[in-house]
């Protein structure tokens, strides 16, 4: 892909010294203009290539309580993770997916990092629904809905991969598991992926069963989950690689183990066949594999997957992003033949990208930020300007502190003509973590991943090797 930068001191001076943003309101406030105000959403961040811009407006934390009912599903392990203690819960795939089991003034999410980095910890994510398609036209259908080659998928083994729409818009980014010739399971992120395969294949199109099945993961991650994992299962398991799979018995129950993770630390996922039956029984035998290792029940740890350059659907993309906007340029892959939804798309927005045109006006970059430390979720996607007092041109999705680095590191989005590496940003942090309250914090544009993962992705891979990551 060619260099997008090649306007860049024209642009970033249009950014920091007048142009279109200049006489923009300021954020926070809505001008009047007659009949029809402008919509106070941070007007300043250019969001014209979107349809639903996202909600830019500074709620901070909001004093309401979280609603426990039925309308939500709990999954199989949701009474399990209140005796563990998790006190905190958000909602992904509309069910209930714990968040936080140390509590504030015992270290909270810090503390928790510290469990997963140095020792080994248990992750409920049956949030990961399980969609099955099964059937003799099951590669041919999978291979249409997403942008990788899945002929290339042997059996019992997995691949990261993203589902497009027809304008090449990110609809899930699953991890796609395939168990058999016939069959793969979408271990899927925060959308709902059951609907739109069924509707793709709604004439009958292609022979196979679309569906949800009574499968549910937990995650085992840290350096001691081959320890753990051996204890559970037996040696061969430590011969797994990444992103391979084996079918396995724990405490009588049939699973399937992946490994594979959240987190970039070493890591594996257990998915539990009948799990509405038999979620005890394996909770309770890894329970009691982890107490000589040090095991520790805890939420997913976003400040390591983002020091990992893992992305949250949801967080950092959405429907209306690209993947050449996300660091995903090598999920479209240029050698595949085969038809695929939206691939007319994206092979026509890498030829605008690489045409020095590209029809995206802003592009997901880290960062390292000044401030204090980050030590949890933001409750709102926090502004970036171009200077310490200027106008929000870009916003921040998924911050945290680093301690390995000493530093906060972000994932977010600025306009293409800061996406340069060594770029400065400014930063509007809560007053709880800014400097000085008030005075957003210095940042800078960094390369992604923070630091290394103990199993590198494709990505970092095809980096390491200096190859173009749209293969």
């Amino acid at each position: 892909m060619v260099n997008l930068m090649s306007t860049f001191e024209e642009e970033v001076n249009t950014l920091l010294n007048g142009g279109p943003e200049a006489s923009t309101p300021a954020p926070g406030t809505v001008p009047d203009v007659g009949e029809h105000p402008v919509d106070n959403n941070v007007p300043t961040v250019d969001q014209s290539d979107r349809l639903v811009p996202i909600n830019l407006r500074q709620s901070g934390p909001t004093p309401v309580e979280a609603l426990i009912d039925t309308r939500v599903r709990k999954s199989p392990y949701w009474e399990l993770s209140m005796q563990a203690g998790c006190w905190r819960a958000s909602v992904y795939n509309r069910m209930y997916h714990p968040r936080g089991y140390v509590p504030r003034e015992e270290g909270g999410m810090m503390a928790e990092y510290e469990a997963l980095v140095h020792r080994v910890t248990l992750w409920n994510v049956a949030v990961e629904r399980q969609i099955r398609v099964k059937g003799p036209d099951a590669e041919a259908f999978v291979n249409f809905v997403i942008t990788r080659d899945a002929a290339k998928i042997p059996p019992m083994r997995a691949r990261y991969v993203i589902l497009c729409n027809a304008d090449g818009g990110i609809l899930n980014d699953p991890v796609l598991l395939r168990i058999s010739e016939e069959e793969f399971w979408f271990s899927i992120s925060d959308s709902d992926l059951l609907l739109w395969l069924q509707g793709v294949n709604v004439a009958g199109t292609y022979d196979v069963s679309i569906a949800e099945i009574d499968v549910a993961p937990v995650q085992i991650q840290g350096p001691l989950s081959v320890d753990l994992m051996t204890d559970l299962v037996g040696p061969a398991v430590a011969a797994l690689p990444s992103y391979g799979l084996m079918s396995a018995r724990i405490a009588g129950c049939d699973v399937v183990i992946s490994q594979t993770g959240f987190s970039g630390e070493k890591g594996y996922e257990i998915y539990l066949y009948d799990a509405t039956l038999y979620a005890e029984q394996l909770w309770n035998a890894v329970l009691a594999a982890g107490e000589r290792h040090g095991l520790a029940v805890v939420a997913p740890s976003h400040h390591r997957r983002i020091a990992a350059g893992i992305l949250s659907w949801g967080q950092d993309m959405d429907v209306e992003t690209l993947p050449f906007q996300v660091n995903l340029a090598y999920q479209v892959p240029r050698k595949k033949e085969a038809d695929y939804i939206g691939k007319a798309a994206l092979e026509a927005a890498r030829e605008r990208i690489e045409a020095g045109d590209p029809p995206f006006t802003h592009q997901l970059v880290g960062m390292r930020l000044g401030g204090k430390p980050i030590d949890d979720y933001a409750p709102d996607f926090w502004l970036i300007s171009a200077e310490p007092g200027g106008s929000a041109v870009g916003y921040v999705t998924s911050p945290w502190y680093s301690p390995e680095l000493e530093t906060n590191i972000a994932m977010g989005y600025v306009p293409v003509a800061m996406a340069r590496l060594g770029t400065p940003v400014w930063v509007h942090l809560p007053d709880q973590y800014a400097e000085t309250p008030g005075t957003p914090v210095w940042g800078e544009v960094v390369d992604m991943p923070f630091r290394p993962s103990a199993n590198p992705n494709q990505r970092e891979r095809l980096k390491e090797k200096g190859l173009d990551s749209a293969v």
